[in-house]
């Protein structure tokens, strides 16, 4: 959910994940919101059509293909148009889906999902069949899936994905069209909520085989979910309606579901004040900052702490950041309270760590907040470990939006103010500024991530693998994380991810600037859509009775 943003931030027995999943011993319970008031009793419903106007404001999709979805625009919309083994209820809990009940083995190793009648657009019964090859296709090194490392619980994943093992000798097999195993590496208490991720969810191979295009075009865009895509018009918006082959579409209320696609958010809070959105900010959309203060009195804003980190990466392959002391210094130098209080009010808690509060491993923090004196030491020692006496031209390169170059402008300064430096600012097109971000073209890079679940090791994995845009490599650290999946008692397994996250902030890889809140206001007409725990947004169960 753990969503990449460039913005989709995983979960051995622990306290409550989300609702019904066990996390890691000491964290709080994170709390799923909905939209409205639920209740046992099922709420009376107006047979007339129902239709909800959201905004994207990243603009486009970088894709729709679950297989491939990294952020949280790509997910949402794949969370709109398909639907997994399992899937938070309206209440924020999770329940079974295409799965109509599963077990468990003793052991924790073995996962065996019974599977109910449900079928895809094209008419075509939804089966095991599909799930076992969307989850070896997710894997397969072949269709480069940045989320490949999601799968690496199922037995030989990681080896299949790097070439070293068959996709028969995946731990995922179809016995018949309605019963999936699945084996795991070690156990993993919390693999039910990776089970409900987009990555999780099936595909249907004659669509996907048929054409490389298949998720592009709303006739060839084959899905199982509460809507089906009749709309695409590129940078402009997505036109979903409610899909009547869904197994569950009595669940569905929304008969029309649009998707805006406006990156300004002034315009955003405009149109929603005229009644032509009907939410308006987070998770998809944003707010005018100027506006959070009068929002907030008004009392009309709603506000969610999120298992999110807002953070710059270090390109450690480039100099000056190839220096730890450098990248220390830089990161010192940040005053985050300053940016909390007066740039993302109600949006942000300063951030002296990596890990969000859900799921900190040392509250306290690692980083003290905005010690420029310990940053110019630090600077200078970092400097002459390099042998340079000056620094190089250094860059802040972020996607367009208020917020990120509001924060940039802020950080220019203070850097300014601490070393005497000028650092350039640089904004672009989301899929542009992921695509630099992944071949390593910037020295600094503003991004972030949202767990998938509750748990240290789905934050802590973000520093290795394909996800590792910092290119920052220790070995010890990879060896933790190795020992932490085979480590069954939950205060040892706590130590070592500890160990792990102080090697993650002594060698900096990433900057750590804020945890996310998330803020929104909604129409009053507009009832149970659900904002989960870790930041993403489900329109299955909403309705908008204007």
């Amino acid at each position: 959910m753990g969503v990449l943003l460039l913005h989709k931030w995983k979960k051995l027995s622990f306290c409550a994940v989300l609702l019904t999943s066990l996390a890691f011993a000491g964290c709080g319970t994170p709390q799923a919101s909905t939209t409205g008031e639920t209740t046992g009793a099922k709420q009376e419903q107006s047979s007339a059509p129902q239709a909800m106007q959201v905004n994207l404001n990243t603009g486009e999709p970088s894709t729709i293909d679950p297989g491939l979805a990294e952020d949280i625009p790509s997910m949402s919309v794949a969370r709109a148009a398909f639907d997994g083994l399992l899937r938070l209820n309206e209440k924020g809990e999770l329940k079974e889906a295409v799965a109509e009940k599963y077990e468990v083995s003793a052991d924790g190793l073995t996962y065996t999902f019974h599977l109910r009648e449900s079928k895809w657009t094209n008419g075509d019964p939804v089966t095991a069949h599909d799930f076992e090859y969307a989850w070896k296709r997710v894997l397969d090194p072949k269709t480069a899936s940045s989320y490949a490392y999601q799968m690496y619980y199922l037995k030989n994943g990681q080896a299949f994905n790097a070439n070293k093992a068959k996709a028969e000798d995946v731990g995922v097999k179809a016995t018949d069209d309605k019963t999936l195993v699945v084996t795991l590496e070690n156990p993993a208490p919390f693999f039910p909520e990776l089970v409900a991720s987009v990555t999780y969810f099936p595909v249907n191979k004659k669509a996907v085989e048929g054409n490389k295009e298949w998720a592009s075009k709303p006739e060839t865009y084959i899905t199982n979910g509460p809507f089906t895509l009749k709309n695409w018009e590129h940078k402009s918006k997505i036109e979903f309606e409610k899909s009547d082959s869904y197994w569950d579409k009595d669940a569905v209320k929304l008969s029309k579901l649009t998707l805006n696609m406006i990156e300004d958010a002034n315009t955003e809070l405009s149109m929603f004040e005229k009644g032509d959105l009907d939410w308006a900010g987070s998770p998809l959309g944003d707010l005018p900052l100027d506006a959070l203060d009068a929002l907030k009195e008004s009392g009309k804003m709603q506000a969610q702490a999120t298992a999110g980190t807002y953070w710059y990466i270090f390109n450690t392959t480039q100099k000056p950041f190839d220096n730890k002391k450098i990248r220390q210094a830089f990161a010192t130098a940040v005053n985050r309270q300053e940016i909390s209080d007066n740039v993302v009010p109600y949006k942000s808690t300063p951030a002296t760590g990596i890990l969000p509060p859900t799921m900190a491993l040392t509250p306290e923090g690692y980083i003290k907040d905005g010690d420029v004196e310990t940053a110019k030491k630090l600077l200078a020692e970092g400097m002459k470990e390099a042998g340079i006496k000056e620094l190089p031209s250094i860059t802040i390169a972020y996607n367009t939006s208020e917020v990120n170059s509001r924060i940039a402008t802020v950080i220019q300064d203070q850097w300014r103010k601490a070393f005497g430096i000028e650092v350039k600012l640089v904004n672009k097109e989301n899929k542009v500024h992921r695509e630099d971000m992944k071949q390593g073209n910037f020295t600094i890079g503003r991004g972030s991530w949202i767990g998938d679940f509750n748990d240290p090791i789905n934050f802590l994995e973000v520093f290795k693998g394909g996800l590792n845009t910092s290119k920052w490599e220790n070995k010890e650290f990879l060896d933790l994380l190795a020992q932490s999946a085979k480590e069954g008692d939950v205060a040892k397994r706590k130590e070592i991810l500890k160990k792990a996250e102080q090697i993650v902030m002594d060698e900096m890889p990433a900057l750590p600037i804020y945890y996310f809140t998330y803020a929104w206001v909604k129409q009053d007409s507009v009832k149970d859509v659900v904002v989960d725990a870790l930041g993403f947004i489900d329109f299955k169960y909403a309705s908008n009775q204007k």
